[in-house]
């Protein structure tokens, strides 16, 4: 089935093709997918192999540590992709149990780095500048993959790359930035979507932009009475220009 979906996938014209075993979700792993699979490497071996020899493109992997602290893994299963001809390996430095409490874990990840020779990429509790420069330190990873730490602060690949390079951080983004970065999120939902289902993806996004500042619950008070694909872009942008307007344009850049 997953051969399959890799030559469909490869015939919409991407140039690679992604295997994501990584997902945690009770229904997904009742499903014998996602993190499920890394109980059985026996069938790891089987669709890693059946997913490479499908399409001319390359195909890259996403796994956990392991199952569970019991059982992590993911050197084992990291070796198995390689010899199956997996051309990249990201690893999320958790467990399937942990789904995404505690903290995520680098020493499995530097050791499956030290294992294989193919590229591996750490993922994980990537939430600043510094700590992509801590991780990459601590796993010898070839690059990061950032998820939640992403979710409504798009300019955080700017602030790390900017980092490594220079060791400095620069500065927070302008309001006006913000609110033309989230005008284009937004608008680029609307069409990806359609209207009724852009507006309603698009609140959690919204929602994601203002978190953990002290305008939240005003601004999504604001635009979660939108209807339209016109009203939500409208009240969204009034919002920032009041902001703008008042003066605390520092404040909310500061929080961002």
């Amino acid at each position: 089935m997953l051969a399959d979906a890799a030559r469909h996938a490869v015939e919409q014209a991407p140039k690679s093709s992604t295997s994501t075993w990584g997902a945690p979700r009770k229904k997904v792993c009742n499903a014998w997918a996602g993190s499920a699979l890394l109980q059985d490497e026996t069938l790891v071996a089987r669709i890693a192999s059946a997913v490479v020899t499908a399409v001319d493109v390359p195909v890259t992997l996403k796994i956990r540590t392991g199952w569970n602290s019991a059982n992590r893994n993911g050197v084992s299963i990291a070796r198995i992709a390689e010899d199956c001809g997996i051309q990249a390996l990201a690893v999320h430095g958790r467990t399937r149990d942990m789904l995404y409490t505690g903290e995520a874990e680098y020493e499995t990840i530097a050791a499956i780095k030290q294992n294989v020779r193919i590229p591996v990429i750490a993922n994980g509790d990537v939430t600043s500048p510094e700590k992509a420069r801590d991780v990459l330190a601590l796993t010898g990873a070839d690059a990061l993959m950032i998820g939640r730490a992403a979710q409504g602060r798009p300019w955080i690949f700017r602030e790390i790359a900017h980092f490594l390079v220079t060791g400095e951080r620069l500065p927070a983004p302008a309001i006006g930035v913000v609110r033309d970065t989230l005008i284009e999120h937004v608008r680029a939902l609307h069409e990806l979507y359609g209207e009724t289902a852009g507006v309603r993806i698009a609140r959690k996004h919204l929602a994601w932009y203002a978190k953990d500042r002290p305008e939240n619950a005003a601004f999504r008070a604001v635009v979660n009475r939108a209807e339209s694909a016109a009203e939500q872009l409208l009240l969204t942008r009034g919002y920032f220009d009041a902001l703008e307007c008042a003066g605390v344009e520092r404040a909310f850049g500061a929080a961002a």
